[in-house]
């Protein structure tokens, strides 16, 4: 039977949009429909038929987003950033009550992970290895150097910095929004990407070296199949309750990986995690359709090189609407 994913804040997520295109080619049929903000997003060019929406904190949101839902028969919703994902988490009952299934982990879940200072805290007390943090109540009054520093609940590494000095660390607790101060990790930094079905179990997991990474997003890498970051996010997956996507962000410090941040939705690097043969968007399709999906964890093409380069989407005006296409109207942008 066919089936329609509606993916929000769609933003430049092409390559995510391609593949659940084509995952639905390949299993079913269906249609791809997208939100976002801007009609100048080129994600909202990529989808089948594309929506404007408020802002995620716009009390309108979810009923705009239910209204997109009725109107285009979405069967299963894909949230992407995280600001929308506690919101999606508090209405999963509301969205299944319409037909629609939100891929989205537990409420507790996605609130956590928005705050990265109680996220390592969680897995710390878990036993899980996680970079030491701080809030400024809790610092050591002589702390070792060097730290980094970050918004506690920012995204995209905006405001995040290394410091190397008490007047540095200064300096940055005051210029910093609501900081959370970490143990600073030296070494390679890793992605790792897993997929849980919807009763939380592990299916897939794919490590990947973020080798260069601009504006948070990874620009070249390589997958890494690593018995020591797959354990790692198996345990993550023990210590906490997810539903679908996540990535889990760490880095090595003396020969070990330590996560500094978790992540529960698809991530900005996950063309090539698809790219070597874990098709999250597939295995989210057959999923929904009832079929198995038997774990394949550690099965992926090894040392796959991903590197970046801007593409561009050309546009009529007549292509190109900037006006808010409200749930009363419906309007798409075909």
């Amino acid at each position: 039977m066919p089936l329609n994913v509606l993916v929000t804040a769609a933003s430049r997520r092409v390559p995510l949009v391609k593949a659940f295109r084509s995952a639905l080619a390949r299993h079913g049929g269906g249609r791809v429909v997208v939100t976002d903000i801007n009609a100048l997003s080129p994600a909202v060019y990529a989808g089948d038929r594309a929506y404007l929406v408020p802002l995620t904190s716009d009390p309108s949101y979810l009923d705009e987003v239910l209204a997109i839902c009725a109107a285009e028969r979405i069967g299963m919703l894909i949230p992407t950033i995280d600001d929308e994902l506690p919101i999606f988490s508090a209405a999963v009952e509301r969205f299944a009550a319409a037909g629609v299934r939100v891929v989205v982990s537990p409420l507790a879940t996605t609130v956590l992970c928005n705050d990265k200072f109680e996220t390592c805290r969680v897995l710390r007390e878990k036993g899980v290895p996680a970079a030491e943090s701080f809030v400024p109540a809790t610092l050591p009054s002589n702390p070792q150097f060097p730290l980094f520093i970050k918004p506690r609940g920012g995204r995209g590494s905006v405001g995040a910095v290394a410091v190397r000095s008490q007047r540095e660390l200064d300096f940055f607790l005051d210029y910093v929004s609501d900081p959370v101060i970490q143990d600073y990790l030296d070494g390679p930094e890793f992605t790792i990407d897993v997929l849980c079905d919807f009763a939380g179990r592990p299916l897939s997991i794919v490590p990947r070296e973020r080798v260069v990474v601009r504006a948070g997003v990874i620009d070249r890498g390589r997958t890494v199949n690593n018995p020591e970051l797959i354990e790692l996010a198996r345990a993550c997956t023990s210590a906490l309750s997810f539903v679908g996507p996540i990535n889990i962000q760490c880095r090595m410090k003396e020969g070990r990986p330590a996560v500094f941040e978790i992540n529960p939705r698809l991530s900005g690097g996950i063309p090539l995690t698809i790219e070597a043969g874990a098709d999250f968007p597939a295995m989210l399709v057959m999923l929904h359709a009832g079929r198995a999906v038997p774990p394949s964890i550690g099965r992926f093409r090894d040392q796959l090189w991903m590197t970046n380069y801007e593409a561009s989407v050309f546009l009529d005006e007549a292509r190109v609407r900037l006006e808010p296409l409200g749930a009363p109207a419906m309007r798409g942008v075909a």
